[in-house]
């Protein structure tokens, strides 16, 4: 069976699963073939590629389906992921239509659905033949038109009524890849050099980050492997210089894992680091992170919103809160967010968000600073949470943004969607 039908009919199952509930988590690398390195790795790539493409259309696939199918009752749940998965494929413009056709078709039989092999034939087939008609019909739903669901639609539009168009096309984008350079082992236009040399196109957009012109494998990134260098969104390594961090200090990260923004820390300052998680997990992947870099801290497994479960009781002078969120600013690096987010979640990332504020502010040292960061555009989730918390807590100052930069970022060509308040507590 050719490679193609593979990656389709593995990419139908991975995106059924979603349809149904589940989170990705890297199903994609887990789901490549096992023969040869280079035929795992051209496997991997296409299978993440009709994943994550087929996932970030969410309402335009559905549509079309719906518009051509003639079935009546109940649809099959992979027969719909696989002709979402194909309708992506023919849409990319890396396949031509006579060969998606064909093994969308063939991947029926890897599916063990070999009845509907007409079926996915005929509809892709009336796609290809009613595009310009389908077109026109799709405008007619927001889902559909934006790719996002109707509820997040909304939200964004209540938010940013300017520029509510502008910010969802841009959660539909493939994401920037950017690097983040530890300076401790290498200086960023030293490093910028030996990307160049590598035929890597890369320019600083930040003090130790390095925006590439095209995503590569990390497995061609120079050093890597030795810890010169990281993978981090431009976006993300901006909370490290909002700290106004100074060698000697004892700092939190509250919400640790995968450890990116921890390792970012200790690659600005000497501090006495506690890495923080609820998940072990993810505790695992902060400690593997930092060894590859050869940066040190307490890795420990504990709920910040429960500090007497872990907390041996002395203050912190810095804090970072990355705390759990909806993670709509980060959507488009993790398609599956708009499949298994609903809006009620907005609301209960909220509380949650409030409690651990309320269980970190107890642990600041007088005169010590949080840094309260989400991944989220949704403003219950970021000014909404800060001005609740402000309002009952006595003596909170709002500090300025070191860098002068807005508290809210907007994902765009060079980073995701983040959100910053600093918070000083009164000595």
């Amino acid at each position: 069976m050719a490679p193609l039908a593979e990656a389709l009919a593995a990419a139908a199952q991975l995106t059924a699963r979603v349809a149904a509930g589940r989170s990705l988590q890297g199903e994609p690398e887990r789901g490549a073939r096992k023969d040869s390195r280079a035929a795992q790795h051209d496997s991997r790539a296409a299978l993440r590629d009709l994943c994550y493409g087929t996932l970030r259309r969410y309402g335009r696939s559905q549509a079309i389906v719906a518009a051509l199918s003639r079935r009546r009752g109940a649809a099959d749940p992979l027969v719909e992921a696989l002709l979402w998965c194909a309708l992506y494929a023919l849409e990319s413009g890396r396949y031509a239509e006579y060969t998606v056709v064909d093994q969308a078709a063939r991947a029926c039989i890897l599916l063990q659905r070999a009845g509907a092999r007409g079926y996915v034939n005929a509809l892709l087939r009336n796609f290809l033949r009613s595009r310009a008609s389908i077109e026109a019909r799709l405008g007619a739903g927001p889902a559909a038109r934006y790719w996002h669901p109707a509820w997040w639609i909304e939200r964004v539009r209540a938010a940013y009524p300017e520029q509510w168009q502008q910010l969802l096309a841009a959660g539909n984008q493939h994401p920037p890849m950017c690097l983040r350079v530890n300076v401790r082992r290498i200086g960023v236009q030293a490093y910028a050099q030996r990307l160049a040399e590598q035929g890597i196109g890369a320019r600083q957009i930040g003090a130790a980050a390095l925006l590439l012109e095209t995503p590569v494998p990390v497995d061609r990134l120079p050093g890597f492997a030795h810890g010169e260098v990281s993978v981090q969104d431009a976006g993300a390594q901006r909370a490290a210089g909002l700290l106004d961090l100074r060698a000697g200090q004892r700092v939190l990260d509250a919400c640790a894992g995968p450890g990116g923004k921890s390792a970012h820390l200790l690659e600005c300052a000497a501090v006495s680091l506690t890495a923080l998680d609820i998940d072990a997990e993810r505790c695992g992947e902060v400690a593997r992170n930092l060894a590859r870099l050869g940066l040190q801290a307490e890795v420990r497994v504990g709920d910040c919103a429960s500090a007497g479960t872990w907390s041996g009781g002395a203050p912190y002078d810095r804090i970072l809160a990355d705390v759990p969120c909806s993670a709509s600013g980060v959507a488009r690096r993790h398609p599956d967010i708009k499949w298994l987010r609903r809006s009620a979640d907005v609301t209960a990332f909220a509380r949650r968000q409030a409690l651990m504020l309320d269980a970190l502010w107890r642990l600041l040292a007088a005169g010590g600073k949080l840094l309260y960061v989400t991944c989220s555009v949704f403003p219950e989730e970021n000014e909404a949470v800060i001005e609740a918390f402000a309002a009952r807590t006595p003596g909170l100052r709002r500090a300025p943004l070191a860098d002068g930069g807005p508290a809210q970022l907007l994902p765009c060509a060079e980073h995701d969607g983040f959100y910053f308040a600093l918070l000083e507590k009164p000595s």
